[in-house]
């Protein structure tokens, strides 16, 4: 199993997720994610989901 992966939202970089050892840390590459900036995601899927909702509000504001 990895330990970093990238999260792309819409073919478009939004970060990496890392392992710790509480679980996945999140470091941002473009706005409107540096929001996820640090946070910590019990799995890489739910950094993923974080990313889609966060760009989706972004586009409706």
């Amino acid at each position: 199993m990895s330990d970093s992966y990238i999260i792309e939202v819409s073919s478009r970089a939004a970060g990496i997720v890392v392992r710790d050892a509480l679980g996945y840390r999140f470091f941002a590459a473009a706005q409107p994610f540096f929001r996820l900036d640090g946070r910590l995601f019990r799995h890489v899927v739910d950094a993923q989901r974080a990313a889609v909702q966060l760009a989706n509000s972004d586009a409706g504001a």
